[in-house]
């Protein structure tokens, strides 16, 4: 049998089994480490306003708990609750030899090229686990930053929710306002165990030069809960994602809320996957994403294994000016007494919409903002009101730079 080495360098050989490809070798693999941060008021003003475009605050107000790296140095990791354990993967692997299991369990190293990078060449990432019956009293936060150009920062990422617990995740993912291209790899191994729950929040705020492949992959056991709200308003130059959720315990449930906005010159390629593979299981997928002149494919895939389950797919487009959507939506039912659903739009801004709120005072680019903001409301993910707001936020400084 070949070792996880051998799998890898067979790997690299790929090529990306989505979209676009990257030339690895045209981004760094080493740089200087970076010192540890105790207090990360010490951050410098550029630095905080990034993360916090990003979700992540400085101050920690309203955390639980912040891991962050920048480039390939863990700089501070912090947990203010009992029971909740935040660390680099690296020092987690050395505490628990039983963290072997999960590792990679989900995702291969041989998936594709970047999987295989980021084995061949790891660049740190962060664990996070909940205890049995612990939950989050605030969301904790984990920030992944590239301060340097022309750096690939390449991480692997697990995180899990034990029987009964409760997780709620912000990361942010970000780069110093003076780099304008590089790699980021991202590996993320979720467990959702018996009657546990993790939310999660992503909220990219990239360069546009920047090229972005994660890789994502979960488990939810009996009566877990798996709720992924992924965030991208922000100037990207490739993004390449497709998570997947199995659903394998009985009552378990997971549900996909995504905005997504490309702005020109920027590829999207972007979707989610549920793979319902027990009985009263449900899932949920829904995208809004909207082209000014970048282009998105948005992918959506419901598999329906086990009778007594359901699932609905819902992708909505817009376009304004220049930019291409591409909606892939696809159900597959294998047996009996299932009920999957989709629906697909792809569309533009009414006329009368903008001329409407034009004769209310408004400008012809307020009005645009205005709709684009209603498109992007945030309500339809059912997020708590700490997170509603992050996001909010993120939606109003989007709309602020298109006017």
């Amino acid at each position: 049998m070949k070792n996880n080495n051998e799998l890898a360098k067979e790997a690299l050989l790929k090529k990306a089994s989505l979209g676009e490809d990257i030339d690895i070798n045209d981004y760094n693999q080493i740089t200087e480490e970076n010192p540890y941060i105790e207090n990360l008021s010490s951050l410098n003003n550029q630095d905080r306003n990034r993360m916090r475009e990003a979700g992540i605050e400085a101050s920690e107000e309203g955390r639980t708990g912040t891991f962050l790296q920048m480039d390939h140095s863990v700089v501070h990791e912090s947990s203010h609750q009992e029971g909740l354990e935040i660390m680099s993967i690296a020092s987690a692997l050395e505490k628990y030899d039983w963290l072997t299991d999960y590792f990679g369990k989900l995702v291969p190293v041989d998936t594709d090229k970047y999987t295989a990078t980021t084995h061949l060449n790891p660049h740190q990432g962060y664990f996070i686990r909940a205890l049995p019956g612990v939950k989050t009293t605030f969301p904790i936060q984990a920030c992944l930053f590239i301060g340097k150009e022309r750096l690939s920062q390449n991480v692997h990422n697990v995180i899990i929710a034990e029987e009964g617990s409760e997780l709620n995740i912000i990361t942010g993912c970000a780069t110093a306002s003076h780099v304008k291209e590089g790699l980021h790899i991202g590996i993320n191994e979720f467990y959702v165990k018996k009657g546990a729950k993790i939310s999660f929040t992503m909220i990219h705020a990239w360069a546009e030069n920047i090229m972005v492949r994660p890789r994502t992959s979960t488990i939810i056991e009996e009566d877990g809960v798996f709720l992924s709200n992924y965030i991208c308003l922000k100037p990207v130059k490739s993004l390449q994602m497709y998570p997947t959720a199995k659903l394998i315990g009985k009552g378990a449930m997971a549900r996909y809320n995504s905005i997504i906005y490309a702005h020109a010159n920027s590829n999207l390629d972007v979707g989610s996957r549920v793979i319902l593979s027990a009985p009263n299981t449900k899932a949920e997928i829904i995208a809004r994403t909207i082209a000014n002149g970048g282009n998105i494919i948005t992918r959506g895939h419901l598999v329906g294994e086990m009778p007594n389950t359901k699932a609905h797919l819902e992708c909505r487009g817009l376009i304004i000016g220049n930019g291409l959507v591409h909606a892939i939506p696809e159900i597959e039912g294998k047996v009996e007494g299932i009920d999957l659903s989709h629906e697909a739009a792809v569309g533009k801004i009414a006329q009368e919409e903008i001329e409407y709120l034009m004769a209310r005072g408004l400008s012809v680019s307020e009005a645009t903002s205005t709709i684009v903001r209603g498109f992007m409301d945030v309500s339809i993910m059912g997020l708590p009101d700490t997170l509603t707001k992050e996001i909010d936020k993120a939606i109003k400084s989007c709309g602020e730079e298109m006017m």
